[in-house]
């Protein structure tokens, strides 16, 4: 068995096509399909149903799969860290978000991380939470930034910062006259809030002390969120960092909430990961465009140590 052979059987279940496989490993098709057969035969089992069209690998090719692709990280993490010990940050950066931290980190974090790591090869998917987890537990992306703590024994969460949330009433609501909402007067009936999935829906559920909700209206985006109240009424609940995409009139409809809503925002990576430098690069970054008071105080002084 060879690393070689592990990445051809990934790019064979990327692709489910031989020949496009064998093109992305930059090899002939049958030297590919000739070492996929090597290794099959190795293992005395069959990872692909060659009968089925696309290929589809069979049920305990999946879970080797799985293990090649876990494989095949640890190897770049190898590779990576020795880069790094001879002082200097190279390689690829696989690097996803959820829907309700991008918008705010990624237009200024991709700037300011293009420009002090050229070496690193950034890519950034937007994904929900349960993909997220799904994905880094298969060592298909390095790391994630989302909403902690994920209570996932195989996970490592490293703090970056702190976000309140703030109310956005209608003035049609009678929320609105007051100066502050507490969560007990915050009632369900005219609450938008995203759809089923996002982790910031079962978080405005948890400090709104997860009263029935039937009545509930539900959307996609936070910024359609604040559309709908415009238009319709009611009222919903944003973070803190969508304030400065508001403008000047619909900052007059935030109100604060008492007591105090609040999520936590980590990094966070499999508990194999290795690549220290990596992590600080990432973190180093955020620290530039979260404000000081939102961030974690051990951020502010360490740097992230495995």
């Amino acid at each position: 068995m060879t690393l070689q052979q592990l990445e051809y059987i990934l790019a064979l279940e990327k692709t489910r096509h031989f020949v496009r496989a064998a093109e992305m490993c930059n090899v002939t098709q049958p030297t590919l399909s000739a070492m996929i057969q090597k290794l099959e035969d190795e293992l005395d089992c069959r990872i692909f149903d060659r009968s089925s069209h696309p290929v589809e690998p069979t049920e305990v090719g999946k879970i080797i799969l799985h293990q090649a692709q876990v494989i095949l990280f640890n190897v770049n993490q190898l590779k990576e860290n020795l880069v790094q010990e001879k002082g200097s940050i190279n390689g690829k950066l696989n690097l996803a978000m959820i829907p309700t931290v991008a918008p705010y980190l990624l237009p200024h974090f991709i700037d300011a991380f293009r420009k002090d790591y050229p070496g690193i090869s950034l890519k950034i998917n937007e994904m929900r939470t349960d993909i997220i987890i799904e994905q880094l537990l298969g060592a298909k992306i390095d790391m994630a930034i989302l909403s902690t703590p994920l209570e996932n024994p195989d996970i490592l969460e490293v703090p970056l910062y702190y976000e309140k949330f703030v109310a956005y009433i209608s003035p049609s609501e009678s929320l609105y006259h007051f100066d502050q909402v507490s969560v007990i007067n915050m009632h369900p009936e005219n609450l938008w809030v995203l759809e089923e999935g996002h982790c910031l829906r079962n978080q405005i559920f948890n400090f709104c002390d997860n009263r029935a909700h039937s009545s509930t209206y539900e959307s996609g985006s936070i910024d359609t969120l604040v559309k709908i109240v415009d238009v319709n009424g009611g009222y919903t609940v944003i973070p803190e960092l969508h304030i400065d995409l508001l403008s000047e009139q619909q900052k007059q409809n935030l109100r604060k909430i008492t007591p105090d809503a609040t999520r936590e925002i980590s990094l966070v990576i499999r508990q194999d990961y290795v690549r220290e430098g990596m992590m600080n690069a990432v973190a180093n970054s955020i620290k530039k465009i979260i404000p000081s008071h939102m961030l974690d105080a051990r951020l502010k002084k360490f740097a992230i140590k495995l």
